[in-house]
């Protein structure tokens, strides 16, 4: 059975859809003012690699990723200059505009990440409607006020009745002592309220008409009313990185309590975060590093450039509650660790099988096995990894012909390394293009050349031979001879 570590309960649960058969998935996606970096790339990947698995355990999966495009403001907070309609002015862009921009940037790299794309991607600025119905539940329920044109929530007067803090494990005492510390209150009954709707500025340029004011929603707002129209008042998952459990998600599921009389959510996931050097990985605090930067290695702090599919290896690599630390050693030795799973997957495909061979399919059978297991254990992908790990020492040695495999077994491998490698961890040969046929093929070519060499050898034909030889190590290829034939292996 999978078991998923829910925030919630702060321990492991079986996953039992609501609907059986079916699963409705929210996760929170990018604000859209800047290039995605590292940061962005592990939520992305993470809930990935869980639409990937549902689907595969045949469940019908609605998997939901907003865009952010309005109301989240600086510092995530009610006050301030929208995120995106800053850069708009610093860029003399309409807003919109850079929404565009840097969405279209966005599906570039998820695309490069090899990254799924959701069921369902709504923007913000698209659901304004929604959002001012969910205001006016609110503020119909008792649970909100006006002032000055803008609605807030009303944290105290919600906790007297339901529990605010129930997520993050924050007291709402604590909450209300450390907010004592700022200097007034502005608008609001009490610091800890936060905004649903607030009332434009002129010179604000998003904003939309309202029964309170001309204005636009506040951040929290557009994951509640979007995850309810698309997923409906109750469903399976909810995802995001780990920083958005407070505020964010706890807002979120004040907001779903006040307006409906319960939450939505079954499951809360969250992802742990990428640091540098213990550092949150984060736009606001300068020291982000972009995924375009990662692929080109044009920042101070990378010694080389990385692939796409490193980054991605590089974050499957750990479990993904677990924080990861940047550093270019770790990436390199996620480079190499990618090399060699994807030299173990594409020797299945020269391998031969033999009628009696040592390993059988029942090896195969015992992999998938451990892998499945690994995986409906809160979707552990590094032991998935190093699950195959163990079988590519097997597979080398086929390839040395130290031992051999039956064609059940062979058979049985190769699909076990297509599910886990290809439709489940999303891993793709970038050298090959990722196509197992073209892999096939080119391993045909290589194979053809090194049989040309064998005969050239039984003639005595010594040129010809060491011509073919240093010719493919010229091109990247180790060709190994052995008693029984060369081998070969390509140095990337």
């Amino acid at each position: 059975m999978l078991q998923i570590y829910n925030t919630l309960t702060k321990k492991k649960e079986e996953f039992v859809p609501l609907t059986p058969g079916h699963v409705g998935m929210y996760v929170c996606g990018p604000t859209v003012y800047g290039d995605a970096h590292l940061g962005h790339a592990r939520p992305a990947i993470t809930f990935d690699l869980v639409f990937r698995y549902l689907q595969h355990k045949g469940l019908k999966v609605r998997y939901v990723r907003n865009i952010t495009d309005v109301g989240h403001l600086e510092h995530d907070a009610d006050e301030g200059e929208d995120k995106i309609a800053k850069k708009a002015r610093l860029e003399e862009l309409e807003p919109m505009e850079v929404a565009q921009y840097y969405i279209n940037r966005f599906h570039q790299a998820m695309q490069q990440l090899n990254v799924l794309p959701p069921s369902i991607e709504p923007q913000a600025s698209g659901h304004i409607m929604e959002q001012e119905a969910l205001v006016q539940e609110i503020l119909d329920n008792g649970f909100a006020y006006e002032s000055n044109g803008s609605i807030y929530f009303d944290v105290e007067k919600y906790n007297k009745k339901y529990r605010y803090g129930k997520l993050s494990g924050r007291n709402l005492e604590d909450v209300i002592n450390a907010s004592r510390q700022l200097d007034g209150v502005g608008e609001k009954h009490n610091q800890v309220d936060f905004a649903l709707w607030k009332k434009a500025q002129p010179e604000h340029i998003m904003r939309w008409p309202s029964p309170w004011s001309d204005g636009f929603p506040g951040w929290h707002c557009e994951c509640t009313a979007m995850g309810r129209k698309y997923l409906g008042k109750h469903f399976d998952i909810h995802g995001g990185g780990m920083d958005l459990v407070f505020p964010h998600h706890e807002c979120e599921i004040a907001q779903a309590v006040a307006s409906q009389g319960d939450d939505c959510v079954h499951y809360w996931m969250h992802n742990n975060m990428i640091t540098i050097n213990g550092q949150k990985m984060g736009k606001s605090l300068g020291n982000f590093i972009t995924l375009q930067q990662f692929f080109t290695g044009e920042h101070e702090k990378l010694e080389q450039p990385y692939s796409p599919m490193t980054i991605r290896f590089f974050i499957l690599q750990a479990h993904y509650r677990s924080t990861v630390d940047f550093s270019n050693e770790a990436l390199q030795a996620s480079n190499k660790g990618l090399q060699r799973l994807m030299e173990g997957y594409n020797a299945l495909q020269r391998i031969e099988p033999v009628a009696n061979g040592s390993v059988g399919k029942d090896f195969a059978e015992k992999l998938a096995s451990d892998c499945y297991t690994a995986m409906d254990d809160d979707f552990n992908s590094p032991i998935v990894i190093s699950h195959l790990f163990d079988a590519c020492r097997v597979i080398n040695q086929l390839v040395d012909k130290k031992q051999t495999i039956t064609s059940e077994g062979l058979e049985e491998l190769r699909k076990v390394f297509h599910t886990f490698v290809e439709d489940i961890l999303g891993l793709r040969d970038e050298a090959a293009g990722g196509n197992a046929e073209r892999e096939e093929s080119f391993g045909k070519a290589i194979d053809l050349l090194l049989d040309i060499r064998a005969k050239a050898k039984a003639a005595k034909d010594w040129a010809t031979s060491d011509l073919i030889r240093d010719q493919l190590s010229a091109l990247g290829f180790e060709v190994k001879d052995t008693k029984d034939g060369a081998t070969w292996r390509l140095n990337k």
